[in-house]
């Protein structure tokens, strides 16, 4: 099974964590989180992802899709130093919609978890209308169609 390693600028990285437990207390051992601190360098968050990374490929077979907030910033550049694109991938704009369907599919190939988890954060942006539900466009298509499961 895969992990899920959330690492964005803090407090956002533990308050998805605690999120994703609250609609899946099961899956505490699948999902890690660093939240990188203003005042802490760099280097310094840097050498704890790594720890914590190590510790996620200790089950044989390990797989781990990294989650970031913001492409280009610190947090994001911290984990494109940790993936291998062999074991890990990186999937940078994480929201809650994409980290629950991260966790919802993690039993699945690292490279399906990853379009899981983009078409998961794309589905959870949207325009609400103030008019009544009924009158909102309905998408066409989305994996949830097909598997018919629900977030």
């Amino acid at each position: 099974m895969n992990s899920i390693f959330v690492i964005a600028h803090s407090p956002l990285a533990q308050a998805l964590r605690q999120c994703a437990l609250h609609v899946f207390p099961d899956c505490e051992q699948s999902i890690v989180a660093l939240d990188v601190l203003p005042n802490v360098p760099p280097e310094e968050s840097l050498a704890s992802a790594r720890i914590m990374l190590e510790q996620q490929y200790d089950a044989p077979r390990s797989q781990v899709l990294v989650l970031t907030d913001v492409f280009g910033a610190t947090p994001c550049n911290i984990a494109q130093k940790l993936i291998d694109g062999t074991r890990s991938r990186l999937v940078a704009g994480v929201n809650l919609p994409m980290l629950l369907r991260a966790v919802t599919y993690r039993h699945e190939p690292l490279d399906a978890l990853v379009q899981r988890a983009i078409a998961g954060g794309n589905a959870g942006v949207m325009q609400v209308a103030v008019a009544a539900p009924q009158n909102q466009a309905r998408r066409k298509h989305s994996d949830q169609e097909i598997r018919d499961h629900q977030q």
